[in-house]
């Protein structure tokens, strides 16, 4: 009998070990799987918040993107505009010059007055140019049309060239080396630009298109960070032709640069 107590005293001792044991194990894995979860977590909360904001910054830069491609848009489409009009004044201008050619010659003491020549430096000789015939004209016509609506740029040069290998000495040359220059200037290749429109600007100085020619020269210049020339070319325009339209655009730039 004594020997059985005995006996389940030592049992009942060993299970209390083993049982208080276990207790001490157990009680430190419970806690570190239960930082472990909590520390998942608040990774996974971080991750989402990060990708939240990622979301919204690519939204916000598309935004933005939306925006300069709407602005590119509307500066190129007032390009256009400008050079559309050019080009419509430009046509007006020599339809009204093949009418006054078809008409009767005025007399000596008039000549050098009105015409093509109008608004051409102060006691220069106007140079009479020789007027387009219909094949001529339509070969213009056509390089205009690449210009304007088809915005072939590249081929508008090839055949503003050829154009002017074939047309020497005209009424619609001069507007052939304008236009080059134009073109090159929208690509833009300044170099090139320069090169046009100094030669309407010296070699044709009387021209309907010298005025213009002048003024997008000083563009060109300023362009090519030669900021006196472009000064100095816009002041010719404003002296040499004071009644055009390219003298205003001529004195606000102009104003522009002095303020």
């Amino acid at each position: 009998m004594r020997t059985r107590l005995m006996a389940t005293v030592a049992v009942s001792l060993a299970l209390g070990h083993a049982g208080a044991a276990l207790a001490q194990s157990s009680t430190p894995a419970f806690q570190n799987t239960g930082s472990e979860a909590q520390r998942k977590a608040n990774s996974s909360q971080a991750t989402a918040e990060l990708f939240y904001m990622i979301q919204q910054l690519q939204g916000e830069v598309r935004r933005l993107q939306g925006e300069v491609e709407e602005q590119r848009h509307e500066i190129d489409r007032l390009k256009e505009q400008g050079r559309d009009r050019y080009i419509d004044l430009d046509q007006r201008i020599l339809d009204l010059s093949e009418k006054v050619s078809a008409q009767p010659q005025p007399q000596a003491s008039d000549a050098g007055t009105g015409g093509v020549g109008a608004g051409s430096n102060a006691g220069t000789a106007t140079k009479e140019y020789r007027q387009p015939g219909a094949e001529e004209r339509k070969a213009y016509q056509d390089i205009v049309d690449l210009i304007r609506n088809q915005k072939k740029y590249d081929q508008a040069i090839s055949q503003l060239y050829e154009f002017i290998d074939k047309h020497p000495e005209g009424d619609l040359t001069v507007n052939a080396y304008y236009w080059l220059g134009e073109v090159y200037l929208v690509k833009p290749q300044l170099e090139q630009a320069k090169q046009a429109f100094t030669i309407v600007a010296t070699r044709y100085p009387d021209h309907r298109k010298a005025p213009d020619a002048v003024y997008k020269l000083g563009v060109t210049l300023d362009r090519l960070g030669e900021s006196e020339e472009a000064k100095r070319r816009m002041n010719t325009v404003v002296t040499d032709y004071p009644n055009s339209s390219a003298a205003k655009l001529a004195k606000k730039f102009l104003d522009s640069g002095s303020s």
